[in-house]
């Protein structure tokens, strides 16, 4: 299955304390799921965004579910296609 990172941004959104967000995260997990996306971690980023995500969806289609989720959400995602070094040190011997 395709990974997609998304680089998140709470921006404007309310967040009250730690519980909030947890409990953000658990709605969009669940949403994720609705879509046949599975959120596979998720981090806490110091810098420019606020959370690095990552997922695996069958297809893009289910990727664009996942990034609307993020959105509708009131968070702000760069949400990009990855793929595990070893799998493009494969691609590259291809060339």
């Amino acid at each position: 299955m395709p990974t997609y990172a998304s680089l998140v941004d709470a921006g404007d959104r309310d967040v009250q304390n730690a519980q909030e967000l947890a409990a953000i995260w658990g709605e969009i997990r669940t949403e994720f799921e609705d879509h046949e996306a599975e959120l596979v971690d998720s981090y806490a980023v110091l810098g420019q965004h606020d959370f690095l995500i990552t997922f695996e969806v069958p297809d893009s289609d289910a990727a664009f579910k996942a990034a609307l989720t993020l959105r509708r959400h009131d968070l702000t995602a760069q949400t990009m296609e990855i793929a595990d070094t070893d799998e493009f040190a494969q691609l590259t011997d291809d060339i």
